[in-house]
């Protein structure tokens, strides 16, 4: 699978493209905010019905502009291709479709087209809070496996509810011990689930980010990847129960799988604390690669794969390697922004590597010869 063409209308500060991409690699070379990282930005929508930076859609419609719009022509070996569209008109609801039929549920899309973006801020995974980390574990479970999805649906409006219900109770003071069960069964029946995926997935994560690591930093070090939960020592119903007392006082659920984290390790020691700027980089960009690397085991085909910017902060030596991995044929498509095309050119000019170079000023991307 591999995008064959993109074609862009006020999408962000590009007024309008038509591209047509290499199955292999392609480079897109211009200053910061020319427009790079928003070509990557529009290929991630078309997989996860979003934009990888911002939360509301309307802000990604070009100034002065009433819409965007997002249209990719995907191609496959085995079956004919397929169209996906993305409109965002500024008083109307997100348009997504899919061979021109509009999807009912923009979750039923997710992990139809897979993709793994490796972004400058993939370094926030480890340097902030734990919702980026169950953000990153819970993408890469959804993409696919529908059923974790469902359950994590399920669990969040059930949280959403029994938070609500914690607040009511403090406003009339008044408890009801059975209503707030009834939310206190919906959490705990997901929770379950959502927790013996989310341990499984971490089982066979590890050794392939392991491997990886190795690769990109010379196996230097020793990392790890832990998950802290506290359903490990106890059922959520339980947790739930000790936790009450403090829950009615806080208005919200204070124990639960939205409180799991993951620990990252380098050397038997907090990755945030004792990893150099580069270890760190090439911790991040492995964790990615593994990401790559166990959707492809688990669905069969190789998801496309976006490197924004990732050069800075590794050494020569590291982004040779990283560019002869991803061009090897174990990986699909992948596109590539840097600042430099001079760097870029000379990355290439030893390999066979099958590529294209797109120049990109001010929101205009032109293909170069």
């Amino acid at each position: 699978m591999y995008l064959k063409e993109l074609r862009l209308a006020n999408f962000k500060n590009c007024e309008s493209a038509e591209l047509a991409f290499s199955e292999k690699v392609n480079c897109l070379v211009g200053l910061n905010g020319a427009g790079k990282t928003n070509v990557l930005d529009a290929i991630y929508y078309l997989s996860f019905c979003k934009s990888f930076f911002n939360a509301a859609d309307k802000l990604n419609i070009r100034h002065d502009q009433d819409f965007f719009s997002i249209h990719g022509v995907y191609g496959f070996d085995d079956k004919e291709d397929e169209w996906v569209s993305c409109v965002q008109k500024r008083d109307a609801k997100k348009s997504f479709k899919r061979n021109k039929k509009e999807y009912d549920r923009l979750a039923d899309h997710i992990g139809r087209i897979p993709l793994v973006m490796i972004s400058p801020y993939d370094r926030d995974l480890i340097n902030e809070g734990s919702d980026l980390r169950r953000k990153f574990i819970d993408g890469v479970i959804s993409q696919f496996d529908p059923q974790y999805l469902a359950a994590l649906l399920k669990y969040n409006r059930a949280l959403l509810q029994r938070n609500m219900q914690l607040r009511q109770f403090a406003e009339s003071r008044q408890f009801d011990a059975a209503l707030l069960g009834l939310w206190d069964d919906q959490l705990c029946v997901a929770a379950d689930a959502i927790h013996d995926k989310r341990r499984r997935f971490l089982e066979e994560f590890r050794p392939i980010f392991q491997h990886y690591y190795e690769v990109v930093s010379g196996g230097k070090e020793q990392v790890a990847v832990g998950y802290q939960s506290r359903l490990d020592a106890k059922p959520l119903r339980e947790l739930l129960g000790e936790s009450l007392p403090q829950d009615r006082a806080s208005c919200y659920t204070n124990v639960g799988i939205h409180k799991d984290d993951l620990d990252f390790q380098l050397d038997g020691h907090p990755l945030k604390k004792f990893g150099s700027q580069g270890q760190q980089k090439s911790f991040v960009v492995s964790v990615r690669l593994a990401q790559f690397e166990y959707n492809y085991q688990k669905i069969g085909y190789k998801p496309i794969l976006l490197l924004d910017d990732i050069f800075d902060k590794l050494d020569d030596q590291r982004v040779m390697k990283l560019v002869r991995l991803v061009g090897d044929n174990h990986f699909g498509q992948v596109f590539i922004t840097d600042t430099q095309r001079q760097r870029v050119e000379r990355l290439f000019d030893d390999t066979d590597i099958q590529h294209r170079i797109f120049e990109v000023e001010s929101g205009q991307i032109h293909p170069m010869p």
